[in-house]
């Protein structure tokens, strides 16, 4: 009977999924047999849609055991697998909160999160127990390895039974996700079932999915862009999601890619940024017919490649979605032309994440396209001279706000309630947004000009040798942070002089060839060479106000040495 009534709510799920439980409901009882969960690598250690439920109730079960209710906050530390989503689901249909934390925070992040939380139990992998100190371990009433489900730690004398559930509303918290972004201290957005199941049923307005469909997950999963687009949605409409047992090192990557050969993946740009520089440029360059085609064909050429792209994702792709953060003009213009599948998403955590994507006939070069369906976007506070305004944004995506912080809350959304991206942009004849910065970002020039700091750096990135760079200001002069290839110079076998003599040759190359494409109000005064990896967030954007005041570079060293 209920299986019945279930399969006719699949014609009209639009209208009656608005909270997890819906979800968690519907897709466990229409899809049962479908497979949700598996790992690359293996036929076991996933789940199917009725196995989901199974395991997700008995932990539910488990919790309620120890005292475990509605309202009550759980944290989950764990790289991505099919058991996160396993936990994932015994918290939120019923009623609790849950709090993930990404995998590469430390050990003193883990520790603030649960605090401020105030999260009673946490889910923790083998591979990240390590983060969670034995303070936190004693505080917890349930520390359960996320690897076996086995209880690691118990509060017994907290064994009631009478951890009461309940059933969701939509404006009910389902989650706090913490993030610091690129620009200071932690703060936890709260996101309400609404939020979430509204930006699900966006994404399907934009890019519907089947339950032919197979995803490859290789982005965190504690990240509201993996959360929502590669684990809710293909939820939504009973796909499979495969995992990584190991960290996505291209050897690994390109194995996966050959025996999932997924329809649909999501990926921040660094990832294909690298494989355009080290693996598509060097073809090109190292074929004399390649070379030329380039020159006298360039679009036939480019269409040649793409065609062997696909295949190198196994051959199936139909959906490559890239956000996170802005990616390379060039590396865009060559996908585009390839006609690779590639789609740009555009949005934050504080909105569950996607207000705007560009795909298909859609897509230009630089533009984050048009809103999704039931979100509203508009330019706040637009220079009349350069047609620059920050992006605001409304629709039931939006997060409730920020947790125990209402004047933080308050500070980003306007009088009459629209939130504050903090991404200046401006829109073309035909609608679409393109991004010049973010706003804390932006420099002010000597006589008032406003300084895009990513523009530069997307100069200085296209430069044979650099891996990475940021442009940032000190005492009134541009600085530019770069790191190079590791093969441009040889930092070990050069004797000391030989080795700043190249250095400063090459910091001279790349501040001459940045100065001659930049705006003279952009000409960079500084170039410094980083001795080490950007320190950076989960979407692989580098914390720039880390390095805003110093950075740990070769010049520093050499200073230091001096003294």
């Amino acid at each position: 009977m209920y299986k019945f009534i279930y399969k006719n709510l699949k014609k009209v799920r639009e209208k009656y999924i608005d909270t997890l439980a819906k979800l968690y409901e519907f897709s466990t009882t229409v899809y049962s047999k479908n497979q949700f969960t598996q790992w690359a690598d293996s036929k076991t250690g996933g789940y199917t849609y009725a196995d989901l439920k199974h395991r997700s109730d008995a932990l539910s079960k488990k919790l309620t055991q120890y005292g475990i209710g509605a309202g009550d906050k759980i944290a989950i530390l764990s790289q991505s697998m099919p058991n996160w989503s396993a936990a994932f689901f015994s918290i939120v249909p019923f009623g609790r909160i849950a709090i993930p934390i990404l995998p590469d925070s430390s050990e003193n992040e883990v520790t603030n999160i649960i605090n401020h939380s105030e999260s009673k139990v946490i889910f923790v992998s083998q591979r990240l127990a390590s983060k969670v100190s034995e303070e936190i371990r004693k505080k917890m009433t349930l520390v359960i390895d996320m690897d076996t489900f086995e209880v690691l730690n118990a509060n017994e004398d907290q064994f009631t039974c009478d951890g009461k559930t309940s059933i969701p509303t939509p404006e009910d918290i389902a989650t706090i996700i913490y993030t610091s972004g690129t620009t200071g201290s932690a703060k936890g957005v709260v996101l309400s079932h609404r939020n979430l199941t509204s930006n699900v049923i966006s994404c399907y307005r934009t890019c519907k999915r089947t339950s032919r469909d197979r995803w490859l997950s290789i982005l965190p999963m504690a990240h509201t862009l993996e959360m929502t687009i590669c684990m809710l949605y293909p939820m939504y409409c009973g796909a499979t999601v495969y995992y990584l047992s190991k960290p996505p090192v291209a050897s690994i990557l390109m194995k996966a890619l050959k025996t999932v050969k997924p329809t649909t993946m999501l990926s921040v740009p660094l990832i294909i940024e690298k494989v355009y520089k080290a693996s598509v440029l060097p073809t090109i360059q190292k074929s004399r017919t390649l070379s030329w085609m380039n020159t006298h064909m360039n679009k036939f050429m480019c269409r040649i490649i793409g065609m062997k792209l696909r295949a190198v994702f196994g051959g199936h792709i139909t959906f490559f979605g890239i956000g996170g953060a802005k990616m390379d003009g060039e590396v865009e213009a060559f996908l585009l032309k390839a006609k690779f599948p590639y789609a740009i998403g555009y949005g934050l955590t504080e909105t569950s994440p996607l207000l705007s994507y560009a795909m298909g006939r859609g897509r230009a070069v630089g533009s984050i396209g048009y809103p999704v369906r039931g979100v509203r976007l508009k330019l706040h506070d637009v220079n009349p001279e350069t047609g620059e305004g920050e992006i605001v944004a409304k629709g039931n995506n939006v997060m409730l706000g920020y947790y125990k912080d209402p004047k933080r809350t308050k500070s980003v959304f306007t009088e009459d309630g629209w939130f504050h991206t903090n991404d200046l942009a401006i829109q073309d004849e035909k609608g679409r947004f393109y991004i010049k910065g973010r706003k804390n970002n932006m420099i002010l020039g000597p006589s008032g000009e406003n300084i895009y700091p990513e523009e530069i750096e997307n100069v200085i990135n296209n430069i044979d040798g650099v891996n990475e760079s940021i442009v940032v200001e000190r005492n009134g002069r541009l600085v530019a942070l770069i790191q190079l290839d590791e093969n441009m110079i040889e930092w070990d076998k050069e004797g000391e002089d030989e080795f700043y003599k190249k250095l400063d040759a090459r910091k001279a190359q790349i501040l001459n060839f940045v100065n001659k494409q930049v705006s003279k109000f952009s000409k960079v005064n500084d170039v410094e060479v980083m001795k080490e990896p950007f320190e950076k967030t989960a979407t692989s954007k580098i914390r720039r106000f880390k390095y805003k005041d110093s950075a740990h570079t070769v010049e520093s060293d050499k200073e230091a040495k001096e003294k």
